[in-house]
């Protein structure tokens, strides 16, 4: 019986994923087809317009079919993987279009690639909603030949990563969608039931493919277009990372520190890594191609950007936990609720985030396919041909190699890695734990009643936080409780002199009842932060963990006095001053420095 307003058939959760791959690597058109019906009976999983004829996104990834593009493509093309296909949206305005595919075809020149033709990807906009059609790019594809002393896969793939990122640099009126000689990615404003029909691509049955990842697209944090429909280069995202901007931020700041005897001399042509108009899943995106193309296999890639819960888990053995001890003291995790399909043409995997908080499930079938959704009954499956009905599990991550012809396990996967480098012991010797620093021998300053007052008035503490949030957090290890949401007003059109807390707020989106927080859930939270030079993430070597380990992000003043005297090899302590002077130049806020 209906209550109230509530319509359960206007009830959206989050984007909808999908993936269906032959484990033996064997190519056919069902893979296609399966996954295309996949993500057409995940339309309850994807927004759309007032008028419910446009779609927030829908899209495929899939195998380059050799098959289909030698008959198709009208282009004389060597043999499978002898070149690449550049998916481009370009503008719909003749002289603008011209413009980029000169700029395009140069870059290639440039870079020693030779471009075999162009094709223009056949298309039914007739099918799609007047707003889709509105801002609806020209959609081609470039075929680019390998060159002879580049060697198949992921080596030639690194040289069209350069071109690329090149080009995306150089022009502002395109968006390269996909460019690689293993995968190619056909996706854009549709509502779930027009990919098909809005590609004819995808209808011809000599598409053949042994991969194909799906997603439907709730827009949650960012507007709906063309681009930001998934997948994308690599992956499909179900859910949000809600650390973004920091994450985004430390990969700008660690750049410096990156090389790679992969890229050398190209590595300044595809920087910044991370391009800041994306939404979350494509900054995601872009930090996982930036790693694969440096040298570092996907599924690494994957793991230390969403690690599993590690730090007081006492089921994984030790070296486990040293591996992503190690890699925690130069990469931070893309947290937030996530459900990550990738796959870069041989192999696909996912992962889930630590909270397991959105749900990933697949089925084995006994003709070697394995199916992953969101959701199970996905695709009409006869149960006498499932071998095995499983679920993603937090942190858990799940493989396919289609060169192997094997699912790999996680624990397997994940012990190999953690034994590939001594981590163990490059941690023992240059890890520095803040409990274990020299205390000097002078005490901290303390402060008697009137001095402590007269400073909590200079730093804008009110009787009301004392009482009810600081003296309840002192004397019980509690929080104050309060109602969702926040009318606060904002800090900086105060008149009146505010603590430097208020000036920040949260960014993301609430996603727990109550909060997730280290307390309530120590086993898949940390608070532990790492101060220190950044190491190079992309070689892996025992002084990229030199660094200061301190696990709780609030500091005693013993704390500060240990940090300040710090007499440790590598380590130089500076104090900055906090105080900001309004005159001709500002001062830096105080701090210190490692």
């Amino acid at each position: 019986m209906q209550q109230g307003l509530y319509r359960k058939e206007f009830e959206h959760d989050n984007c909808g994923i999908g993936a269906v791959v032959n484990i033996k690597g064997k190519k056919s058109h069902a893979v296609v087809e399966n996954a295309l019906r996949i993500v057409e009976n995940l339309e309850h999983r994807a927004g759309k317009d007032a008028e419910g004829k446009t779609g927030d996104g829908v899209g495929i990834l899939l195998q380059i079919s050799h098959k289909f593009f030698k008959e198709h493509s009208g282009i004389t093309l060597g043999d499978e993987r002898d070149y690449g296909i550049a998916q481009l949206f370009l503008p719909q305005q003749e002289l603008k279009r011209a413009q980029a595919r000169k700029m395009f075809e140069v870059i290639l020149k440039k870079e020693g690639l030779k471009l075999l033709g162009w094709r223009e990807v056949p298309v039914r906009p007739q099918v799609l909603g007047q707003r889709a059609v509105d801002c609806m790019p020209y959609i081609c594809q470039a075929f680019i030949e390998r060159p002879e002393e580049v060697t198949r896969g992921l080596d030639f793939d690194r040289k069209l990563y350069v071109a690329r990122r090149e080009f995306e640099q150089s022009n502002d009126n395109t968006y390269v969608v996909s460019m690689s000689s293993r995968t190619i990615v056909y996706k854009g404003m549709f509502l779930v039931g027009q990919l098909r029909t809005f590609f004819e691509d995808l209808q011809s049955a000599d598409y053949e493919s042994a991969i194909a990842m799906v997603h439907s697209r709730f827009s949650t944090n960012t507007n709906p277009s063309w681009e930001r429909a998934h997948p994308n280069r690599f992956i499909v995202h179900n859910g949000e990372i809600n650390t973004i901007r920091g994450n985004a931020d430390k990969m700008l700041a660690r750049e410096e520190n990156m090389a790679s005897e992969h890229l050398q001399e190209d590595l300044h042509k595809v920087l910044p890594v991370v391009n800041r108009d994306g939404s979350d899943s494509a900054m995601l995106d872009n930090t996982l191609e930036f790693l694969v193309m440096s040298g570092m296999e996907l599924p690494l890639a994957a793991m230390i950007c969403i690690p599993e819960p590690w730090a007081n888990n006492d089921t994984i053995s030790q070296e486990i936990r040293d591996f992503y001890q190690y890699y925690a003291t130069m990469m931070e995790p893309w947290d937030g609720p996530a459900s990550i399909v990738f796959s870069d043409g041989d192999i696909m995997g996912a992962i889930l985030d630590r909270n397991g908080l959105r749900p990933s499930r697949y089925y084995i079938t006994d003709d070697d396919t394995l199916v992953l959704a969101s959701e199970v009954g996905v695709l009409p499956i006869e149960e006498e041909h499932v071998v095995l009905k499983e679920r993603l599990h937090p942190g858990k991550l799940l493989l396919v190699d289609t060169v192997a012809g094997k699912v790999i396990d996680d624990h397997e996967l994940k012990e190999q890695y953690a034994h590939a480098h001594p981590f163990g012991e490059w941690l023992d010797s240059n890890l520095v734990q803040l409990k274990d620093l020299h205390i000097p021998n002078h005490k901290p300053v303390e402060y008697a009643a009137e001095e402590r007052a007269r400073l909590q008035k200079a730093f804008g503490y009110t009787y009301e936080q004392y009482r009810t949030s600081i003296l309840n957090m002192a004397l019980n290890g509690a929080e104050g409780i309060g109602a969702m949401g926040c009318d606060t007003p904002l800090a900086v059109l105060s008149k009146e002199d505010r603590p430097l807390f208020d000036y920040f707020k949260q960014m993301f989106a609430q996603v727990t009842n109550p909060p997730i927080d280290a307390i309530r859930e120590e086993i898949v939270t940390a608070t532990t932060v790492y101060v220190g030079k950044d190491g190079n993430l992309l070689e892996p070597s025992e002084e990229n963990c030199h660094v200061l380990k301190i696990n709780n992000p609030i500091l005693t003043n013993t704390d500060l006095l240990k940090i300040k005297s710090i007499k440790h090899d590598g380590f130089r302590a500076a104090e900055v001053s906090l105080c900001t002077i309004r005159a001709h130049a500002w001062r830096e806020p105080s701090s210190i420095c490692l």
